[in-house]
């Protein structure tokens, strides 16, 4: 290419940990053509004209590490493939997606750049790359960009793609470094996401989990059915029934006393509900709204109070939130609905994004609030006196964080509701004066019982910081200090991984694991193959993940599986690197030396958790200097005993497996187990073989460092043959 251009020559997603980071990123391979000649500081104007279509760029630290770094960088000169990876960065940050991974590597051809961002979704990130390229190319080339309706187009798709925000929350604090536990999102839009791997994996939509009953979720769905279930067990409620007719709602209201509130049966979010009505009109205008919102109506005693959310879970008070009715006041010359757009509406917590604690007010789309206006003799063109105050929404507004006033015995009782009902997690609705008394001192009582509550009300409150919804849900699920991990053992190298990983999968099979493996063999579970694909890959690792059934897995990874899609999994138990050559890797994506293809298989080394260990080929110089980037334990394995490495590695008192005198030996520090002949295992050739030889060792090595009996070990590589 020989113009002045930003041309996108691959854009591949890597889903996992890869070379670049833990995260999943886009890398964007750019050909910068003729660009290369021209830095940032050789275009007139395009610094002047980036930072006036992004100023938010000044916030970029980039390599200085401090506030306008990057402008800087601009200014000094700098290509446009680093160009690209900020505004970029920048774009996905304004579309609200803050803070992120970036990089930007030239490769061995020139004018060819590795581009790499952190990708939240897919979708998203790629649009805010090739939105990216094209403001870049609009600054170079002088010329109109709506950033504006970028942003907006940008937002939008992420908050139709990525998690919602109760759902963000909780995966954030699993992921989180204090817990990390791994997360898997089980469909690539939805909130339905894995938590863990394999037997030890919990599942969540929302704020519901998979120990969120469906008899539970039922029972709160039907109004009257969990009145009559709290009703009781104690459980102070409003006196109510169901009714069939306008007719029938006015008798029941008259029975009860008035005045009433009239709701679906079986609604949620406050919709369709009608408060305190004292007349036939308001009560029959309330009662259609409420049978046109779902197929049965319930008119229950109003209660004076405020409207309270508390959020119970795994039988504990963990929020609580009260609502506040919805006012305006008039000026004499705005209508009704001038006044909720410049009143209500412009309430920054007001919105139709999903990250919007309230919702925005639209008198057309709710019929609620006409009917409020009509009993007040307004509607959405009236004109309210000034000064007039007038009352647009009764509930719906919870948003003022009241957790620190609730008193034991209020929590007491919406806990028992919550158990009644049988969810793990509720959404207690009660009306009451004040949350820091006792119910049955102020007639309080509890409304309904909600199966997957939304959290943003305690995530974005109008009063204080957010409340740790989601650490109490990551709690209930994985308690004390769970991580919902199995051991999960990674292979990489040049050879002989798959030999190694068949192996490993047999000792773990031998010693009572329900073992899932992934290679280019197959796919099997034990001893079953249930894929005779080559399964060394992204998709067919997440299947084993996945399988709620697997007690262990085992994964090979070659360097193209790494580069082309990252791995399957955050951590690893175990990362086995079987030996380096340099020529089965280069040639592809961009890999040209020996320190690159290093870079590319250290990062099995690299997703080692703290209490694991890597297992090293001590002949390959190159994965003895991987040894200090491991996290865990580093075990040595090598045909030959007197190797330096060996003998100093285990002078520091540490593991290896090595072969003397025809014997596999297990050896820590000074400390030696004979565990098997090399002639009594098949796969040795007669102890011939030695590539087949490093092959056990490193396999051997990987069953001892997951505590595996020496008995197990010896039986199986004594049986175990290649088909």
């Amino acid at each position: 290419m020989k113009t002045k251009d930003i041309k996108f020559l691959e854009i591949r997603h890597l889903r996992g940990p890869n070379i670049w980071t833990y995260r999943s990123v886009i890398e964007a391979i750019v050909d910068i053509g003729e660009l290369e000649d021209y830095p940032s500081n050789t275009l007139p104007g395009f610094v002047d004209r980036l930072n006036g279509f992004l100023p938010s760029l000044i916030e970029h630290r980039c390599s200085y590490g401090e506030r306008g770094g990057f402008l800087r960088r601009l200014e000094e000169g700098t290509w446009p493939g680093h160009i690209l990876e900020h505004v970029s960065l920048e774009l996905q940050n304004l579309a609200g997606m803050p803070g992120g991974f970036g990089k930007a590597r030239q490769t061995s051809v020139r004018g060819v750049y590795k581009v790499v961002i952190r990708a939240w979704h897919e979708e998203v990130t790629r649009a805010c790359l090739e939105a990216g390229r094209e403001l870049v190319m609009a600054a170079i080339e002088d010329t109109a960009f709506d950033v504006h309706a970028t942003v907006e187009r940008l937002h939008d798709l992420a908050d139709r793609k990525l998690l919602g925000p109760s759902t963000g929350c909780i995966v954030e604090e699993a992921t989180s470094k204090a817990r990390r536990i791994p997360a898997i999102r089980l469909l690539s839009t939805g909130n339905l996401v894995q938590l863990g791997y394999g037997i030890h994996s919990r599942r969540i939509w929302t704020a519901e989990t998979d120990r969120t009953s469906a008899i539970a979720e039922t029972i709160s769905r039907d109004k009257n059915l969990t009145k009559c279930l709290l009703q009781s067990c104690g459980v102070p409620v409003p006196e109510g029934r169901l009714v069939v007719s306008a007719t029938d709602a006015w008798e029941a209201a008259e029975d009860i006393g008035l005045p009433v509130v009239v709701k679906p049966l079986d609604g949620n979010h406050g919709r369709g509900v009608s408060t305190n009505l004292s007349t036939y009109k308001d009560v029959e205008a309330a009662f259609q709204l409420a049978l046109d919102e779902a197929g049965e109506v319930i008119v229950e005693r109003f209660i004076r109070g405020h409207e309270h959310r508390l959020l119970v879970v795994g039988g504990q008070l963990v929020a609580a939130a009260r609502g506040e009715e919805a006012w305006v006041t008039g000026d004499g010359v705005s209508t009704i609905t001038q006044l909720i757009d410049t009143q209500l509406n412009t309430d920054p917590r007001r919105g139709t994004m999903e990250n919007c604690p309230l919702n925005l007010i639209l008198l057309d789309d709710d019929p609620a609030v006409r009917l409020e206006l009509a009993r007040q003799g307004f509607h959405a063109d009236s004109i309210a006196p000034d000064g007039q105050g007038v009352l647009i929404q009764r509930n719906g507004n919870v948003a003022l964080d009241v957790t620190d006033l609730v008193h034991p015995d209020v929590a007491a009782v919406a806990s028992l509701a919550a158990r009644i009902v049988g969810l793990d997690i509720a959404g207690v609705d009660l009306v009451c004066e004040d949350i820091s008394r006792p119910l049955d001192e102020q007639r309080g009582a509890i409304v309904e019982v909600n199966a997957g509550p939304g959290l943003l009300m305690h995530l974005k409150h109008s009063n204080g910081g957010p409340r740790p919804v989601g650490r109490a849900i990551v709690e209930h699920l994985f308690p004390k200090g769970d991580n919902g991990r199995i051991p999960v053992i990674g292979v990489t190298g040049s050879y002989g991984k798959t030999v190694v990983c068949r192996l490993i999968a047999r000792l773990l099979t031998l010693a009572g694991k329900q073992t899932g493996l992934a290679c280019s063999d197959g796919l099997f579970l034990d001893r079953r193959r249930i894929d005779s694909n080559d399964c060394a890959h992204w998709d067919a690792a997440t299947r084993i993940l996945m399988n709620r059934a697997v007690e262990a897995a085992v994964f090979e990874n070659g360097s193209d599986a790494i580069l082309g899609e990252g791995l399957a999994y955050d951590r690893c138990q175990v990362g086995v690197v079987t030996n380096f050559d340099v020529a089965r890797h280069t040639g592809r994506y961009y890999i040209e030396t020996a320190d690159q293809v290093s870079n590319v298989l250290r990062t099995q080394i690299d997703l080692v958790l703290p209490t694991g260990a890597a297992l090293l080929n001590a002949r390959e110089p190159m994965l003895v200097d991987m040894a200090p980037l491991c996290d865990g334990e580093v075990i040595y394995f090598a045909y030959d005993a007197q190797l330096p490495t060996i003998i100093a590695h285990r002078e520091l008192g540490k593991r290896a497996v090595v072969v003397r005198d025809g014997l596999i030996l297990l050896a820590s520090g000074h400390d030696e187990t004979v565990l098997a002949k090399l002639n009594d295992i098949p796969l040795t050739e007669g102890a011939q073989n030695i590539p087949q030889i490093e092959n056990v060792l490193a396999a051997v090595g990987t069953a001892w460092a997951l505590g595996i009996s020496s008995d197990v070990m010896r039986t199986g590589i004594e049986t175990f043959f290649i088909e």
